[in-house]
């Protein structure tokens, strides 16, 4: 397999030029309703073409959240397929949000639907469930190694049910949540001037000085917006590792569609007002 340059390179690369901003692409229905769009495969259609003709050219990163293509079957993800090659076209990085898990052959499987460059659904980079064990991830890894492409490991995430499993001890006194960033900062080890394998840490979690953020890796950020975190609030959640931070917003940015020019502003305030709170920390 020809490998593209690194993920942790282009998206070094990527945040740097277009701004440390990830937009969602999130078609649930309530947000179809809001856009005067009916909830079908031609609202879909609609939604996401949209969403990449306003942003694909100008943001760093679109994230598709693939349960809400997939729920329209074989029509949806079919959609989502041509979303995807339209907006890595146009510039964007995309990360595929479909947080898969499991073991041996199927989880190899899996990464090959999202991370071999010629599955119709490849992607720069893919969310991924550690939670039968990091191992269990490891066909992901080699996959994304080989092929110039990234993860984003399940790590300090923000809905409440996440910390019966991540905040968990395990014997030595270290954290679930802590155990899979320290795996990630040894896969990263080395890597210049950012390493592939990303972590997601939620910006609403509040202060994170008793975790080890620096994993030279990308943190993914949801929660900017909508879910109540703002720009501002990212120093004093990621510290020392806020530079590394990929923000996700979805409904911040997506509820001022379907105009292209609104959502255009949109993603535009909040990238500048990130980029700002980056550089003042």
């Amino acid at each position: 397999m020809s490998a593209l340059e690194p993920f942790g390179a282009r998206l070094r690369r990527a945040m740097d030029e277009r701004g440390p901003l990830c937009v969602g692409i999130d078609p649930h229905a309530s947000l179809l309703a809001e856009w005067g769009l009916n909830d079908d495969v031609s609202g879909l259609e609609r939604f996401s073409r949209t969403v990449v003709e306003a942003m694909a050219d100008r943001v760093a990163v679109l994230k598709p959240q693939s349960a809400f293509f997939e729920r329209f079957g074989s029509r949806g993800v079919a959609v989502l397929e041509k979303s995807v090659a339209e907006a890595r076209a146009a510039g964007a990085l995309i990360v595929m949000d479909a947080k898969r898990g499991d073991i041996g052959s199927t989880m190899a499987a899996y990464a090959e639907a999202f991370l071999h460059k010629d599955a119709p659904l490849f992607s720069d980079a893919l969310t991924v469930s550690p939670y039968l064990g990091y191992g269990s991830l490891s066909p992901a890894v080699a996959l994304a190694r080989e092929s110039g492409t990234g993860l984003f490991v399940l790590a300090l995430t923000s809905n409440p049910e996440g910390g019966e499993v991540q905040h968990a001890v395990r014997a030595g006194g270290r954290d679930v949540g802590a155990t899979m960033l320290a795996h990630l900062a040894a896969e990263n080890a080395g890597e210049e001037p950012l390493g592939s394998f990303g972590a997601v840490v939620g910006a609403t979690l509040g202060d994170l000085s008793s975790y080890d953020l620096d994993i030279n890796g990308p943190l993914l950020a949801p929660g900017i917006g909508a879910q109540g975190a703002t720009p501002a609030d990212l120093p004093g959640v990621f510290g020392a590792a806020v530079r590394n931070v990929v923000p996700n917003v979805s409904r911040g940015v997506l509820r001022h569609g379907p105009d292209v020019g609104a959502l255009r502003t949109a993603a535009e305030r909040f990238a500048e007002e990130i980029r700002t709170a980056v550089a003042a920390a």
